[in-house]
């Protein structure tokens, strides 16, 4: 259903990257999610009217509130895809993941409200009524749920939508407290087992942890989490299949929404190759990074002294012996030197990763020592040790 609307109300719906696509993929979706979860909340409240269920009629009401969270996505979409202005020269993307948050937050206090009726359902037991009618209503519940969580996640995964995936998340584990409501519909008309607020607990269980889970994703990005490592590795590849960059380091991807990267990132250079050529190599590796990876470049030229003799072999050297000091995993670039009368001043960065074995201090230490002991102490380290960004 969501493919065959798509191919009528978007043009170009592949053009997935474009926010224009994507606000329509979340306006449909949204609506969809709407009309469902008001359908599914009628049936289910009349469903629990009928059987005084407190488990049916609580997954009633949390189809109404998925319902609401359908307008937040709907609402959040159309937001997000509003062109940059003064104020926002970046855009608004984010405000696909603010609305992914409220649905998380819904989605817990739902799960909250839902866990305090059951536990009274629990001290105070009273008898289930069942019917055909409640086990109908109930079996397309499920089957409904399941279609939703299937056409979120397939959206989420088509437009890299947060979002979307907090509402598949949210569709799935409905399905899964349905499936349980049922359970425990059936059980109490054919035992003497009032089991009816204990699935209804468990029910408000499966709502937190999809809550959370959801909130864990949305919060995420809004914090600045760690690029994709695909985008990381096409980044890499794509600057340094370019010949005049011998280097590369200080990549920092900023998020501002799907669809919405900046890209700032150290290039190596040779120290002695003609400033303007290199300047437009740099230019055609932005551009290019804009049109093939979808996100705004802007690189710093490092001139590195890389075909001076004296310096390739130092760099050898120093490289060589922190490596096999503080292992492969520790790297460094921007390397050059400072000759004087008394002693040489070698000075280059250092990237440990998070969760290194020795802290800042004890690497500089280090580092401090094994260069001091090269040629009876002639070169002095100046270093900066830091963590990698991507």
């Amino acid at each position: 259903m969501i493919g065959f609307l798509s191919k009528i109300f978007i043009k170009n719906p592949e053009d997935t990257a474009n926010p224009q696509v994507r606000q329509k993929y979340g306006v449909i979706c949204g609506s969809m999610g709407i009309f469902l979860n008001i359908l599914l909340f009628a049936g289910k409240f009349f469903a629990g009217i009928i059987s005084n269920s407190v488990s049916i009629t609580a997954d009633a009401f949390n189809n109404l509130s998925d319902a609401g969270s359908s307008v937040v996505t709907l609402i959040g979409f159309k937001l997000a895809g509003q062109e940059p202005d003064l104020d926002h020269p970046f855009g608004h993307g984010r405000m696909e993941y603010l609305s992914g948050l409220i649905i998380s937050v819904a989605i817990l206090l739902m799960g909250y409200e839902l866990g305090k009726t059951s536990l009274d359902k629990i001290i105070n037991p009273q008898p289930v009524e069942f019917s055909i009618i409640t086990l109908v209503i109930l079996l397309i519940s499920i089957a409904v749920k399941l279609y939703m969580s299937m056409y979120n996640k397939s959206i989420a995964r088509k437009i890299d939508s947060a979002a979307m995936r907090a509402t598949a998340t949210d569709s799935l584990s409905d399905s899964v407290a349905t499936a349980v409501v049922l359970i425990a519909a059936i059980v109490g008309a054919v035992t003497p087992f009032a089991i009816d607020g204990w699935c209804g607990a468990l029910v408000s269980l499966f709502i937190l942890r999809a809550g959370y889970m959801a909130a864990k994703e949305t919060i995420s990005p809004l914090l600045g989490q760690r690029p994709d490592p695909q985008l990381v590795d096409n980044i890499y590849s794509l600057v340094m299949s370019y010949p005049e960059v011998m280097g590369l380091h200080d990549l920092i991807v900023h998020d501002y929404g799907p669809g919405r990267l900046m890209v700032t990132l150290h290039a190596e250079v040779s120290a002695q190759a003609d400033l303007l050529y290199t300047h437009d190599i740099i230019d055609n590796i932005e551009n290019r990074l804009k049109k093939e990876i979808g996100c705004e470049a802007t690189i710093h030229m490092d001139p590195i002294a890389y075909d001076n003799e004296k310096v390739k072999k130092l760099y050898n050297e120093i490289q060589t012996k922190i490596m096999e000091t503080l292992g492969s995993d520790v790297s460094m670039h921007d390397f050059r030197i400072v000759e004087g009368h008394t002693h040489t001043n070698v000075i280059f960065d250092v990237v440990i990763p998070y969760k290194y074995e020795m802290s800042i201090s004890q690497v500089e230490e280090k580092i401090l020592y094994i260069v001091s002991q090269i040629e009876n102490g002639h070169y002095r380290a100046v270093i900066k040790v830091e963590h990698a960004y991507v």
